[in-house]
């Protein structure tokens, strides 16, 4: 990170204590500065326009509008900063639903500070906050919810269209981030060059339309590419 230019971060949730504490341990970061917090997401529409910022962590679970919808119209509206939610896994099963509609990346709310501070600035970044435990976590708990993954994710049933474009190696490729693997260990795992795998994950983004790594996981699953029980269970 650049001296002098810190990561600006927004804070939207309806506990207070949650949002204090999460600005104080923000602040105390050289690199990261909050610019404001809200309560629920029509303040963080509002907030979002008039000062944007560049990571806004949002709650799900909200009066009002909640989590999903302020996401698909912060994205909508063409706002420039990446949302990641903020998650309790046990009561919150639209998780899949927010990640379509356009954040990011997703964290539960007991991350530990250190982690949660990395994920900001890989956010930052222009990567996406996802990886195997949280992945499984998440599936578990939609899983055991009322609707489906692939209902959650937008669909009702594998989408084979999605993927048809797609070498065979760009659909290996494809599996294996849907299992949770960074590009370094795609390097390992296929004996590739870090410069080819960043090409292939150029590839599949453009030809599956996907905005980040978290979308071409549902574009994986969706595409039966990966199913949910593999994605649960490999162990990679």
């Amino acid at each position: 990170m650049s001296a002098g230019v810190p990561v600006r971060v927004a804070l939207t949730d309806d506990e207070p204590l949650l949002t204090a504490g999460l600005a104080m341990i923000l602040s105390a970061q050289e690199d990261m500065e909050v610019i404001w917090q809200a309560a629920d997401g029509a303040t963080a529409l509002r907030r979002a326009e008039s000062d944007p910022v560049d990571v806004l962590l949002l709650d799900v679970q909200m009066p009002g509008m909640d989590g999903i919808e302020t996401t698909r119209r912060l994205v909508a509206a063409g706002a420039q900063g990446r949302v990641v939610i903020l998650t309790t896994f046990d009561t919150d099963g639209y998780v899949l639903g927010a990640i379509e509609a356009g954040a990011a990346g997703f964290l539960l709310k007991n991350t530990p500070p250190a982690d949660l501070l990395a994920a900001i600035r890989t956010v930052h970044a222009g990567d996406s906050v996802i990886s195997p435990g949280p992945t499984r976590r998440l599936l578990t708990a939609v899983r055991r919810g009322t609707a489906s993954v692939h209902a959650a994710a937008g669909g009702v049933g594998p989408v084979p269209s999605l993927v048809d474009g797609l070498t065979e190696r760009e659909r290996e490729v494809l599996r294996l981030i849907a299992l949770g693997l960074t590009n370094q260990e795609l390097c390992d795992r296929l004996w590739l060059s870090m410069t080819t795998v960043k090409t292939h994950v150029s590839h599949l983004l453009a030809k599956t339309g996907s905005r980040d790594r978290v979308q071409l996981v549902l574009t994986a699953m969706r595409a039966g590419v990966v199913d949910v029980e593999e994605v649960l269970t490999e162990d990679v």
